[in-house]
């Protein structure tokens, strides 16, 4: 899998967890990127958001040692850049 579709599952999955109730983060990877989703979007999309930090809450809850600083979802390469994140999901949650 290339990073590109890495990227493109992650942002998919986001989407997922933001427009429909009741699913959680599968892994540290997938909650600390909602987790940074929620953050970059709440302007914008604060009912997205929320979806967003409760999938991600919920997993920590169980993990709590599993959870990063935006930084470091970063410097793991899990997310390019915050900026990119958020254009990238404003452009999926207008399409939903």
């Amino acid at each position: 899998m290339t990073a590109r579709d890495i990227e493109a599952a992650l942002l998919t999955r986001c989407t997922a967890i933001a427009t429909q109730a009741g699913l959680t983060a599968q892994d540290q990877r997938e909650a600390n990127v909602f987790q940074t989703a929620a953050m970059v979007v709440r302007s914008q999309f604060p009912r997205e958001s929320t979806s967003l930090m409760q999938a991600s809450e919920q997993y920590f809850a169980l993990h709590p040692k599993e959870r990063l600083a935006p930084v470091d979802v970063v410097r793991h390469g899990w997310i390019t850049s915050l900026p990119r994140l958020r254009d990238m999901l404003t452009r999926q949650f207008h399409r939903h």
